[in-house]
């Protein structure tokens, strides 16, 4: 317990000290790239390298990513996934492909974490809000528009128990409109490292992230946003331990 709360403390002041820095740097990126780099594709691959920085500090973690040889990286895809723990913001980002994270708004409200998000121009969401909800969906579909894949996680918060709550039909909806792929990822293990609620790091556990096939418009138009959010949230749970072990049947959930 005391050295599992002293790692905690350690790996927090290591991302305080970091911030200033790194945050420097995408200052610094952002000004050189403005000219050629409209989509900031630079800019979100040193925000990746930056979160990758902060798992090389923790020597006993141990990220596994696999089927990164099913994204293309010219495509624009509607990308989901689980969510289990703070740690899986950490994980997407070793995936290294461009995309546009939607997140919470107070993500942002983050001192140079989250002045780097929006440096990012990534997508704020006020959970339980209509009109913050509307506007983020307008943002995703401009972002998607112009060729930017927007990563969102459907279940809206994170899974107390690894059982994934219910999707929201926000993500597929948008892939219904625009007839664009969906790229769904599993993330795994994470909650087992930092538990909901918690910011006490409790696990040697590897971390797994397997990014699966995407699939095409063309194999979900036929079904409905909410069978759609249905059909992913099965696909995606079964490469997920704890969902596995004792599965629920999802409600279907009308709002985004």
């Amino acid at each position: 317990m005391f050295w599992n709360r002293l790692v905690s403390f350690l790996f927090v002041l290591s991302v305080m000290v970091a911030g200033p820095f790194f945050f420097t740097g995408a200052l610094i990126i952002r000004f050189l790239t403005r000219p050629f780099d409209r989509r900031m594709r630079l800019l979100h691959l040193y925000a990746c390298f930056w979160s990758t920085c902060h798992y090389w500090t923790m020597p006993t973690w141990k990220f596994v990513v696999s089927g990164k040889e099913n994204i293309d990286k010219n495509a624009t895809y509607v990308v989901v996934s689980n969510h289990q723990s703070q740690l899986d913001i950490l994980a997407a980002f070793r995936t290294f492909f461009h995309f546009k994270w939607v997140s919470k708004i107070e993500v942002f409200k983050l001192p140079f974490i989250g002045w780097n998000m929006r440096l990012n121009e990534y997508i704020p969401l006020k959970r339980g809000d209509k009109d913050s909800i509307l506007e983020m969906l307008d943002k995703c579909r401009k972002t998607l528009k112009e060729g930017n894949s927007v990563f969102i996680f459907p279940e809206g918060t994170r899974s107390e128990t690894g059982i994934l709550r219910p999707f929201k039909p926000g993500a597929f909806q948008l892939a219904h409109e625009l007839k664009l792929p969906i790229l769904p990822i599993a993330i795994d293990g994470t909650r087992e490292v930092l538990p909901k609620y918690s910011l006490e790091l409790k696990s040697r556990n590897p971390m797994k992230i397997q990014i699966l096939p995407p699939v095409p418009y063309e194999s979900f138009q036929h079904m409905s946003v909410e069978e759609t959010a249905a059909f992913f949230r099965k696909k995606i749970g079964a490469h997920v331990s704890a969902h596995t072990e004792d599965a629920e049947e999802p409600m279907l959930v009308k709002t985004a």
